[in-house]
């Protein structure tokens, strides 16, 4: 009896399992077949990248440029030369002469960028994000330039092309790059003349690696200080996984599930397509910087990085305000180090709407346990005003400072986002006014109507701010951390 009874639940446990496998196969088979085609600049193999095993030929940023040249012509003839007719439209960004295309544009702000200076006070080298270009650093590097800085604008490997860059971008090679501008810049600016480092998202991890690196001994130029845009300190570990996905796709011949999205390029500086090795390296980046603050922390606090100013928004949909003060700040020595968050708007009478942790990080920073660095919270005045407050707590103490700003919410914003800081309000792509031209596209302020579900771009992608309201008060505060003002 107790045999048969062991026989029958063996069946049913066999069949139950093979029933699930069967179902688990059936359902990945629809959701495959339900993801885009992967398209022309999806798969392109760009060889003419830089990569890490290339900067002992690779010297100098003439050289990276030069190399540079190269992998732009191939964009042309493997991507633009042989986009289908199909695909030839006006929201195309590898359309020729598609109101998205960077390429007719003057310079093009995909590529590496310099803005030299007779007699420069400094050398400023500025890093873009993942899946972005030197465009979003323009605005910074624009008014540095202006205030007599040396400025170059870096384009990381496997950016500012096809998205199939990010197919085999390695956090290596970004970091071969930094290191290699910032030794080229060094070595022309000459001794007595400091290097500065300003970093947004990705960038800014780069930033901070290359700092900590040379802590440790690596033989690299000094930086007299860094600026931080949303740096990406803090990436959730599931990005880490997601690159299963990608092997799986390998395996089982594939390609598409090495894309965690597959979505139309119409910005002609960020791809609106991802990769699942792209999140993977920033996550790899992320314990690389973990594991050198765990070496030169073990006596203590970290002394010697560079002066760091951050800018963070409270509202950020990539890396929060505490993953940034927990995986940077709490592990840097009271050395004039400082962090500016901006607060969500708290008089757009829309609290109910917003997630609940947002509205709890200003008083956790302000009201918690001492600071090893500088706090400024820029916060509404009160419950009934637009206008803003400086909020600051001084490094080691619980004493808070409120000074009045000349700043105001623009009616209609209630936060700003990650890929907001680095934005001037006049930006002529991502800016707050369409601009007078129309031969260019404008994704400020997009004014779509029509049902849900029937855009292939997520509507949460259009709504997000892309410009900056404060880029002013941000600007002013690095040309004063640079001694610049």
């Amino acid at each position: 009896m107790g045999r048969t009874v062991l026989k029958h639940l063996g069946y049913f446990l066999g069949y139950g399992t093979l029933g699930i496998v069967v179902a688990a196969v059936a359902a990945f088979g629809v959701y495959v077949s339900h993801l885009p085609e992967p398209r022309i600049w999806h798969t392109a193999p760009l060889d003419a990248e830089f990569r890490a095993a290339d900067a002992e030929r690779v010297r100098t940023l003439a050289d990276y440029r030069a190399l540079e040249d190269r992998l732009f012509s191939q964009l042309r003839e493997q991507v633009y030369d042989r986009v289908p007719g199909e695909d030839r439209r006006q929201f195309n960004r590898y359309a020729a002469g598609s109101l998205a295309d960077p390429m007719k544009q003057a310079p093009n702000w995909n590529r590496t960028f310099e803005l030299d200076a007779a007699a420069p006070r400094g050398s400023v080298l500025l890093l873009h994000g993942l899946s972005d270009s030197p465009y979003s650093m323009r605005a910074l590097a624009e008014s540095l330039h202006a205030r007599g800085y040396r400025v170059v604008g870096l384009r990381l490997p496997g950016h500012g092309t096809a998205p199939s860059g990010l197919l085999r971008v390695h956090w290596q090679d970004m970091a071969a790059a930094v290191r290699l501008a910032a030794r080229d810049l060094a070595r022309r600016a000459g001794p007595g003349k400091p290097l500065y480092l300003v970093g947004y998202s990705t960038g800014a991890s780069l930033a901070v690696e290359y700092a900590l690196a040379r802590l440790q001994g690596e033989d690299l130029p000094p930086v007299e200080r860094l600026v931080l845009l949303s740096p990406a300190m803090g990436v959730s570990p599931a990005a880490a996984l997601a690159v299963w996905e990608e092997r799986l796709g390998t395996w089982l011949g594939v390609p598409r599930l090495a894309w965690t999205d597959l979505a139309p390029e119409y910005d002609p500086y960020k791809y609106a397509s991802f990769t699942a090795r792209a999140g993977d390296q920033v996550y790899a980046l992320t314990q690389v910087i973990a594991q050198r603050f765990a070496a030169l922390g073990k006596s203590g606090a970290v002394t010697g990085m560079p002066r760091v100013l951050t800018f963070q928004s409270v509202a950020d949909d990539t890396v929060s305000a505490p993953a940034v003060v927990n995986a940077l700040f709490r592990h840097l020595a009271n050395e004039g180090h400082e962090l500016v968050v901006f607060d969500i708007n708290r008089y757009a009478q829309a609290a109910d709407l917003f997630a609940p942790a947002a509205l709890k990080v200003k008083e956790n920073l302000l009201a918690g346990p001492a600071l090893p660095f500088d706090l400024t919270v820029i916060t509404n005045r009160d419950g009934t005003s637009f206008d803003l407050d400086a909020v600051r707590r001084a490094a080691g103490g619980s004493e808070v400072v409120r000074e009045a700003t000349k700043m105001s919410w623009p009616r209609g914003v209630f936060s700003l986002s990650h890929v907001a800081l680095p934005f001037s309000p006049d930006d002529p792509i991502y800016g707050a006014t369409r601009p007078a031209r129309r031969d260019v596209i404008f994704l400020g302020r997009p004014e779509l109507l029509g049902e849900r579900g029937l855009l292939a771009v997520s509507p949460g992608n259009l709504m997000r701010l892309r410009h900056n309201p404060f880029f002013d008060y941000v600007d002013t505060r690095v040309a004063a951390h640079f001694g610049a003002n």
